[in-house]
């Protein structure tokens, strides 16, 4: 099952770049956490090709698939050329927190309707093919005091769920402040619980 909180997003911002019928489509692709950041990239790559025919775009904001928080546009194109099959490359990609701006210079041979949608979805999947992506990774942090003796018990848990210690003392008791991703939280506190037959403090 897939987590939620947990999912592949572009590394870094990315482009390609084809000739369809002597029109040139130009496909940006970058990430983004927020619509006003998607809007925002939008407008610099609109500015950046402020002499293009079309600045068409579509992004989602959010886990793969996840329609919650999405927008796009035809910038002009015919309705449902361009804005919507870009959407739809992007909700198939397996990738989250992601805008695509696909310009395009128009050069005087028409698409049609199919085209477009071939073209502006095409050159959203000629990007995600390329694309550099990262793990998107919520982080929480958790605090755990026990005696001495559980010491190494706990020390052995940790990697198996990613958990970073991020500091640690020694006083009447050990206790470790530790980073790791949200989706392990409950289970690392149950095997720490039955670790220490309940013994450990957690917050």
């Amino acid at each position: 099952m897939r987590d939620p909180k947990r999912y592949r997003v572009p590394a870094a911002t990315h482009r390609v770049e084809q000739e369809i019928s002597r029109s040139r489509f130009i496909t940006t692709a970058s990430r983004v956490s927020t619509a006003e950041e998607a809007a925002a990239f939008v407008r610099s790559i609109a500015e950046e090709f402020s002499d293009a025919t079309h600045n068409c775009w579509a992004y989602l904001v959010g886990p793969p698939g996840d329609t919650g928080r999405v927008g796009m546009s035809d910038d002009g194109e015919p309705h449902g050329t361009a804005g919507r099959p870009m959407l739809s490359a992007l909700l198939h990609s397996g990738v989250g927190d992601i805008a695509v701006v696909v310009t395009r210079y128009y050069g005087g041979t028409k698409l049609g309707t199919g085209g477009l949608v071939r073209a502006y979805g095409g050159g959203v999947q000629q990007v995600l093919a390329t694309l550099p992506v990262t793990e998107r990774i919520e982080y929480v942090t958790m605090r755990v005091s026990t005696d001495y003796a559980r010491i190494t018990a706990l020390q052995q848990l940790f990697p198996s769920f990613e958990a970073e210690i991020v500091g640690q003392t020694f006083e009447a008791e050990v206790t470790f402040d530790l980073r790791l991703p949200l989706s392990g939280f409950d289970a690392l506190r149950q095997a720490i619980l039955d670790a220490t037959r309940g013994q450990a403090s957690i917050a």
